[in-house]
């Protein structure tokens, strides 16, 4: 049979002439697919869904064009698909992966946050009345020497007397405690 006759029977709905184009090209388009894929499982559902697409729509067949370019440009497209598919996953799963890391992070970081935001407030409240007030001001409250000594009725001087002592005291309690994040609570609280 030629490979025209073959055409015309496979668009008659011959089961025969899908047998014959199924044999003499599946071991083709498999390589083809399997040169991209490099999974023998994917390779074959791939060229089992080019050879049924081929049957769903024979009736579009030309008969007077040869049908392995068809075939291949079936098997290209679905090769293409399934790779889209696994980048998509990966990407999927890097992402999923990136969101738990996340979560994690945020998660660890509310506690260190936590336990660090305790431990400064126990430090805080080992100071004196005053220097807790004028230390609250000026870091909690953003308030400036001014600002505080007009709020406190107090002069200047004082509220930097008890800013600075304040400071030293919260310094040398993060020190004798050897906690590792003294860094981070001077960078963020004990700023001059």
């Amino acid at each position: 049979m030629s490979e025209k006759d073959i055409i015309l029977d496979l668009k008659a709905g011959k089961e025969s002439a899908f047998r014959v184009v199924f044999d003499q090209n599946f071991k083709k388009l498999y390589a083809f697919s399997f040169r991209i894929l490099k999974n023998k499982e994917q390779a074959e559902e791939v060229v089992h869904d080019a050879l049924i697409n081929v049957w769903i729509h024979r009736g579009k067949l030309n008969e007077q064009l040869s049908i392995l370019p068809y075939l291949y440009t079936i098997t290209r497209r679905l090769t293409l698909n399934v790779l889209r598919q696994i980048s998509t996953s990966q990407k999927m799963m890097d992402q999923l992966w990136f969101d738990m890391e996340k979560v994690s992070n945020q998660t660890e970081e509310k506690v260190l946050l936590s336990d660090l935001q305790r431990f400064t407030e126990s430090s805080i409240n080992i100071l004196p009345q005053q220097q807790q007030i004028v230390f609250k001001l000026s870091r909690y409250e953003g308030l400036n020497y001014d600002e505080i000594a007009e709020k406190l009725q107090i002069s200047r001087n004082t509220v930097k007397n008890h800013l600075v002592a304040a400071l030293k005291t919260l310094r040398m309690h993060f020190h004798i405690s050897d906690m590792s994040c003294f860094l981070l609570i001077s960078s963020l609280l004990l700023k001059k």
